[in-house]
């Protein structure tokens, strides 16, 4: 479990710097320069990624709650919903209009998916540990910035991007999941 809890601080705390530690931020980018900054940042990234799969491998699981079959269903519905929320950060839409942080609200939504569908231990450690800190994002975003100023009004094709992004995106996870995460997706 300590690898888990460690690439799960590590991806937090990397991404909450800009959010609650601006300082730190300039002092590392005067420090690294922009590049040695994002470059830095990318890697920390990666590394805490790696070690949230291999820590979660790593964990036997052991079943805190078991919700009934048709739960997957839902799951797989709120997946697409946070599949599209986060590809609305790749186009400008007007759903972002009335959504500050597509992009972090997607995560809560699918922190929330994968602990209904997943009882065990070490998912509910890693998927409410991803939801808590999109949610602390969504707040320190919030302050450091300020009050939202909407965005204007896009023709309605701009909606079509983050939809073909979904389907894409919703595809190769149904079907790389089993091989990456070891868990097939809906018992295929």
């Amino acid at each position: 479990m300590y690898l888990l809890i460690i690439g799960i601080a590590l991806w937090s705390s990397v991404h909450l710097i800009p959010s609650l530690a601006p300082g730190l931020k300039i002092k590392f980018t005067n420090t690294l320069g922009e590049n040695g900054y994002k470059g830095s940042f990318a890697t920390t990234i990666i590394l805490s990624i790696v070690l949230m799969v291999f820590g979660w491998q790593a964990v036997e699981p052991e079943i805190v709650f078991i919700l009934p079959d048709w739960i997957k269903w839902v799951t797989a519905g709120l997946m697409v919903i946070a599949i599209w929320l986060m590809t609305l950060t790749a186009a400008n839409t007007n759903v972002i209009r009335y959504l500050r942080h597509p992009q972090l609200s997607g995560m809560v939504v699918l922190s929330v998916a994968h602990c209904l569908v997943n009882g065990d231990n070490r998912s509910l450690v890693l998927f409410v540990s991803l939801g808590i800190w999109a949610l602390i994002e969504i707040y320190a975003i919030n302050r450091r910035q300020g009050a939202w100023r909407r965005p204007e009004t896009v023709p309605l094709s701009a909606e079509i991007k983050p939809i073909l992004l979904t389907v894409v995106v919703y595809s190769v996870l149904l079907f790389i999941h089993p091989y990456v995460f070891g868990v097939s997706v809906l018992g295929m």
